[in-house]
């Protein structure tokens, strides 16, 4: 499936602190989780407290599945937790879950067949469809990247 016709995503570059709040947490769990797998301390545990104190702890659990998933096949360009600006590769992985919230479900796993092979990306489309239900659940609705500018 091709992705190059996809938008060029916004957050690519933007300064954590500009970001929507709906994205600065997922940027931040995202962090919190590959700073954890890298070090070898628990996932979950490290993703926690920004998700308590969101009100979104039901979006925990799909998002570790869908970073495991990224993750096992070669960890993308996941910056440190204060890292002042989001890379390129965490952009690409906010607009698929983006994409996978607001229903566009063809183009995030476009996204996520940019990390996975075809296989795993389509198992890893139910977390995101997940994630995207317990983030809408909890208020926090990601931008619609389709129809920014």
């Amino acid at each position: 499936m091709a992705t190059h016709g996809l938008p060029a995503w916004p957050w690519a570059d933007t300064e954590t602190a500009e970001l929507p709040p709906a994205e600065a947490l997922l940027l931040e769990g995202m962090r919190r989780w590959a700073l954890a797998a890298r070090t070898g301390t628990p996932t979950l545990a490290a993703m926690r407290l920004p998700f308590i104190a969101e009100d979104a702890m039901a979006a925990l659990r799909p998002l570790d599945a869908l970073m495991r998933a990224v993750s096992a096949n070669g960890m993308p360009g996941i910056a440190c937790p204060l890292c002042p600006r989001a890379t390129p590769s965490e952009a690409e992985l906010l607009l698929a879950m983006a994409l996978a919230q607001r229903g566009c479900r063809s183009q995030a796993l476009g996204l996520l067949l940019r990390y996975l092979p075809p296989a795993a990306a389509y198992a890893a489309m139910p977390e995101a469809l997940h994630l995207g239900i317990a983030l809408r659940g909890a208020g926090l609705l990601l931008r619609n990247p389709l129809r920014m500018r």
